[in-house]
């Protein structure tokens, strides 16, 4: 997380003067309010179009004792490619999005907004055992930014798409010895956001 934000800081500021105006950083407040901090940067990058990308990192845990541990850990970093039909950062505007990251979920039934298609289907296998693995997807979105003043914007999106979830299955929240392993395919909602934005 540390590089990813000295990086996309180096970034902004190694920016010409025009280019920085049309830099936003941003926070999706639905995420926030489920324990994941996140952080977002959108950069112009021609007449109509914007890059998008996300990170978001929740490392929580709840309960005290091991076996009643739960947690649905999980990092994910998610690029997107943004075209607004008037003008940059105002109004309607339809994305593609990319997503990867890894998921280690123990003791809950996974609130995921859509449907396991093919392998597992873990949104129920995370409630009495622990599964962990990365995952990969692409998605399309649909959004619209609202002007507040100068500097700050509100966004709301929607997004849905295709994940594959390559996963491991432990026994409990500490324990190393694997039971299972496999594939899962998800087809659902990959993204949903209010977000608010400062534009430099």
């Amino acid at each position: 997380m540390k590089h990813i934000l000295l990086l996309a800081i180096l970034a902004f500021f190694g920016l010409p003067a025009p280019l920085r105006a049309q830099v936003a950083v941003k926070t999706n407040i639905l995420y926030d309010a489920t324990t994941t901090p996140n952080l977002g940067i959108e950069v112009g990058v021609a007449g109509k179009s914007t890059f998008n990308i996300v990170y978001g990192l929740n490392p929580w845990s709840f309960g005290s004792a091991t076996r009643d541990r739960k947690f649905a850990r999980h990092w994910i970093l998610m690029p997107e490619y943004r075209w607004w039909p008037c003008t940059r950062f105002t109004g309607h505007f339809a994305g593609v999005h990319l997503m990867a990251g890894e998921l280690n979920a123990c003791n809950v039934s996974l609130p995921v907004p859509g449907g396991f298609v093919g392998g597992t289907n873990l949104s129920k296998g995370a409630r009495d055992a622990r599964v962990q693995g990365p995952f990969a997807g692409i998605g399309m979105t649909y959004g619209y930014q609202w002007a507040l003043s100068r500097h700050w914007n509100v966004e709301a999106e929607i997004g849905a798409g295709y994940a594959h979830v390559w996963y491991a299955k432990f026994p409990c929240g500490s324990c190393g010895q694997k039971i299972e392993e496999g594939n899962a395919d998800y087809l659902g909602l990959t993204k949903v956001g209010i977000s608010l934005m400062y534009i430099f």
